[in-house]
């Protein structure tokens, strides 16, 4: 073998084993949402079971203030009464600091919850962290005993609050 094809080689099997992992780790559908303890952007401090009772919406969004995030932060944003509406809360994480997420709440008029996890522990329990260091755009649709029940892999960040809105009330009917 050269030892270009070498060098390619080995870096195509971590590649692989770096995304794997990631996937591996990731709670599945069905299965109990890991728990967490972060704060928030005023620094009060929640968990998942604060929110038994109540479908969550649980996206991680790599950076504060960003164009995709913004986005993304502003849709769940413009739909918040329908997310009430329908007994559902919205609950924003990245790795970004608590300082940095009251900037982004307060510059794009979020009212929900922003959670810091600088630590990068949640966002690991959930499989979301990738090779940068920041956390994947992706969603875990909560239900009210706390099991997920649905995860989304985002590629596009406009529109997908209507997404996860839909798949509430359908879920809802499905329960009923």
């Amino acid at each position: 073998m050269s030892q270009i094809f070498k060098v390619r080689y080995w870096l195509f099997v971590a590649l692989f084993t770096m995304l794997s992992a990631a996937w591996a780790d990731a709670p599945s559908i069905g299965r109990a949402a890991p728990d967490f303890k972060l704060q928030d952007q005023d620094g009060k401090w929640h968990t998942l079971a604060d929110y038994r009772g109540k479908w969550v919406a649980l996206y991680f969004y790599p950076k504060d203030q960003t164009p995709g995030c913004t986005t993304q932060a502003c849709d769940f944003r413009d739909n918040i009464f329908a997310y009430r509406e329908a007994g559902a809360v919205i609950l924003g994480v990245s790795v970004d600091d608590i300082k940095s997420h009251k900037a982004f709440a307060e510059k794009h008029g979020l009212p929900f919850t922003l959670l810091a996890d600088p630590t990068k522990e949640t966002a690991q329990r959930y499989g979301v962290m990738n090779f940068t260091g920041f956390a994947k755009r992706e969603t875990f649709l909560i239900d009210p005993k706390g099991v997920i029940a649905k995860r989304y892999i985002v590629s596009e960040p406009k529109g997908h609050s209507d997404v996860v809105l839909k798949d509430i009330k359908q879920l809802q009917v499905q329960k009923k």
